[in-house]
This record gives C-alpha cells, structure tokens and sequence, in this order.
C-alpha cells in the first residue's frame, strides 16, 4: 500500500522536496519547472509562490503530479540484493550502469553494462516490455534515467536504490566506495 505524501501549497519549495524527491523532475517533465535558470525557483518559494510565477492555476493538480512522481519512484526501485537474486537466477533482464566513465573506472559490476551515450537510440528500439534496471553511484541519477525511460513507454523499468554504494554496502563489499 503506498502512502501518500502530504504536500500543501503554502509549503516551501526546500520542505517539498525533503519530503518528495522526485518532485524536481515531476516539475520539469510536466510544467518545465526547476530544469534551467529561466525556469527555476529559490528553496524558500512556496510552491503556490512557484505556481503563480509559472502561470499555472491549477495547485491541487500540480501536488498530485508531485504525489504520483513519489508512487512511481517507490514503484521502480529495486534494491541491490534484489539484483544479485536475479543475476544469480539467471534472469533475462538488461542491467544499465549510467555513470560517467570515471566512475567506471573507480567501481563497476561486471554484469553491468555501461550506458552507451554515443548510441542512445540504441535502447529506444528495445521492445517496451524488457525489464531494464538502471545503476548509478547513489540511485538518484538512474531514478532520473528510469523516469525517462517510462516516459517513453517502457513498462518494466527499474533503477538500483542506493547504486553501486548500496551494493558494495549489501552485496560485495569489494567493490570501492568512493
């Protein structure tokens, strides 16, 4: 049962986002809000403050856009003990590692893949039910990386909570830390 996040207009932005970290990203997809300098907004803004400067009339239905981007995260996280499971069982499923090659080259897992930047219609033309499960450092980047994806109707996306920390926490604690 997912539990809805209490969010209330006169709220400010830097509490908004305490309490529902996807709310940035459900901002900019839905209203092209807080991506860029012309569209941002101060931490101390309410978000009816935010609203009123976007031109937005609808609040309520901006709160529920941010209530539903929190069911969607919860939805398509998995966590790092999961993934060795499904490894270990030999599950058909395509595990993407979206950092930087810097990144890559300090920690990475072998049965990942890295995300490859050059190519990205590469993944585009995966059929939409593949089960796909994105891996960053800390799970914030391939949250953002698996909200793109659903955003362009893959069904079974999923992003690594907690990425390589919570697995060299949980799984292999070989694998650096950094």
């Amino acid at each position: 049962m997912t539990q809805t996040i209490q969010i209330e207009p006169s709220m400010t932005m830097e509490q908004i986002l305490k309490a529902a970290p996807s709310a940035q990203r459900a901002l900019f997809q839905r209203y092209h809000i807080g991506g860029c300098s012309s569209c941002g907004f101060q931490p101390t803004d309410t978000l009816a403050q935010v609203c009123k400067d976007h031109n937005i009339l609808d609040v309520p239905e901006v709160v529920r856009t941010i209530q539903l981007s929190e069911d969607v995260d919860r939805r398509v996280q998995i966590g790092a003990t999961e993934i060795k499971r499904w490894l270990d069982e030999k599950r058909d499923f395509s595990l993407i590692d979206v950092r930087t090659p810097d990144e890559l080259a300090i920690a990475k897992l072998a049965a990942a893949e890295p995300l490859d930047y050059q190519n990205p219609g590469k993944y585009m033309s995966l059929p939409k039910d593949r089960t796909i499960v994105f891996m960053c450092r800390s799970g914030m980047r391939s949250l953002d990386v698996a909200a793109y994806f659903i955003g362009h109707g893959f069904t079974n996306v999923h992003s690594m909570t907690g990425g390589i920390l919570a697995w060299s926490a949980q799984v292999d604690p070989s694998v650096p830390r950094y």
